[in-house]
């Protein structure tokens, strides 16, 4: 049993200013497995306030100074591996393969990421007569999910202390485990104090004290677009920067061509990951209506080789965070079906043999109509929806007809006109056959957020630009 009493404020681990406890469960097993101690406004000020004092000092630090810290975080990161993944399968149920192989992996190439960039980052353009600086925007409120915990973590993390920003964390209170490691690598690397807090809570006692906080600059928060929008409201009076990485229902576009069947196996793969938890998930797919039945062959196929289970077994997915987000997705089940779609696999209620845990059969739906409940709403579990289309045309404007723009996706042989699609499709990042890159940015069009993060466009959430009029250069000067 984990017991995080504690919060890491000011380079040191102290108790709450008063102690409110919230129990943490396992989701395959839904006993209790940890206690949390719960955050208050009061929390926050104390934590935003070393934030503050430690920012003026390391505003100030150098590229070198900024490398070597971040270089004793990764070693730090490192040497926690293993723990990590324990705590990530035990607090929100991802597979141990899938921690193991990307959960984890992901934070640290958050961090290696940011070590790179930072080498030959530009912080300074000399134009003759002015210079344009770029420096860190101050304190930072982080606001993180609980689907891929340490993920969100490090790439917020990682560029905020590149940039010279000074931070306080809350990761989710449903996943928190992997977050007290993180506060407990942060410590082990000598992060100066108050560069990096932490405080554990819930929405309503951390989260909007850290959105509303004057002394806060800038909150980011990755979320649900209805969480974000409440996120934006708060920090409004005070002008403080946004930053959201909000939800997703992204279309895949399947081509109409001699590699269909992979196509569709490769998309069905790509959304059960993890549950089905994740953001940019490619939930709508769409291949040609003449060619519906081959799709519906291989999604079938490919979405009943997928095996459910114990997450420290051999199963591909183990089970979704709560019991929520089971009933949630029950529900959304049981709407594509009212609604008409032609349920091709899985369905309601936990897949066979399980009895406990909040299992979700992988399910897959064709038929679908964009007009249809389980193609507009993020359901954020391991259901897919299959759209027909009659043109690339069609395809397109039905891939679009949402109020998301998070990622899309397009598969497909003919290499050119994959690109010419991907170039008409409204998202903040387009994937052409399961491309992939950590230094890519990441973020959202429309109601998936605003703002970028991942590699250089990253850093710049976190820098103000100043103009230096006058600013001659030093051969004029002498």
């Amino acid at each position: 049993m984990r017991e995080y009493l504690k919060f890491y404020i000011d380079g040191k681990w102290v108790d709450p200013v008063v102690l409110k406890t919230l129990d943490v469960e396992n989701p395959a097993t839904e006993q209790v497995v940890g206690k949390i101690a719960l955050g208050a406004a009061a929390d926050v000020d104390k934590a935003v306030m070393a934030a503050r004092r430690a920012f003026e000092s390391w505003s100030q630090t150098s590229r070198e100074e900024r490398l070597e810290v971040l270089g004793r975080i990764l070693a730090e990161y490192q040497k926690r591996f293993g723990d990590l993944v324990t705590a990530v399968t035990e607090e929100m149920g991802a597979p141990a393969s899938l921690a193991q192989r990307a959960q984890v992996p992901a934070g640290m190439g958050h961090l290696a990421t940011a070590a790179a960039i930072l080498k030959d980052f530009k912080f300074e353009d000399d134009r003759g007569q002015t210079m344009i600086v770029k420096e860190p925007i101050g304190v930072c409120s982080f606001i993180t999910p609980w689907n891929w915990p340490l993920n969100q973590i490090a790439c917020k993390v990682a560029p905020a202390i590149a940039t010279g920003c000074t931070m306080v964390l809350k990761p989710s209170e449903v996943a928190p485990f992997s977050g007290q490691i993180f506060a407990e690598i942060m410590h082990a690397a000598g992060v100066p104090a108050g560069v990096f807090n932490l405080v554990h809570g819930d929405g309503l006692g951390v989260g909007v004290p850290l959105s509303t906080h004057p002394e806060v600059d800038m909150v980011s928060f990755t979320g649900s677009t209805r969480a974000g929008i409440e996120v934006a409201k708060n920090a409004a009076p005070t002008v403080k920067r946004v930053h959201q990485e909000l939800g997703g229902k992204s279309p895949n576009i399947v081509l109409d061509d001699d590699v269909l069947a992979k196509s569709v196996a490769r998309g069905v793969q790509h959304v059960m990951t993890n549950s089905g938890q994740s953001c940019n998930a490619p939930t709508r797919m769409l291949v040609p209506t003449k060619r519906m039945g081959e799709a519906i062959t291989a999604a079938k196929e490919t979405a009943e080789t997928i095996t459910v289970g114990d997450p420290n077994g051999n199963a591909m997915l183990g089970p979704v965070v709560s019991k929520v987000q089971f009933d949630k997705i029950q529900a959304l089940i049981q709407k594509g079906i009212d609604e008409g779609a032609t349920l091709v696999t899985g369905g309601v209620g936990r897949p066979d043999g399980l009895d406990k845990g909040y299992f979700v059969k992988p399910t897959v739906f064709a038929n679908v109509t964009n007009e249809m409940t389980i193609a507009k709403e993020e359901i954020f579990g391991p259901v897919l929806s299959i759209l027909g289309y009659d043109s690339l045309d069609q395809a397109i404007t039905v891939g679009n007809d949402t109020e998301y723009g998070l990622a899309a996706y397009v598969n497909g042989a003919d290499l050119e006109q994959a690109r010419k699609v991907a170039s008409r499709l409204r998202a903040g990042q387009v994937s052409i056959n399961g491309g992939s890159d950590m230094t890519a940015p990441f973020g959202g069009y429309k109601m998936s957020g605003n703002g970028r993060e991942w590699g250089d466009y990253a850093f710049h959430e976190f820098l103000e630009t100043k103009a230096i009029l006058g600013y001659a250069p030093k051969q004029a000067a002498e």
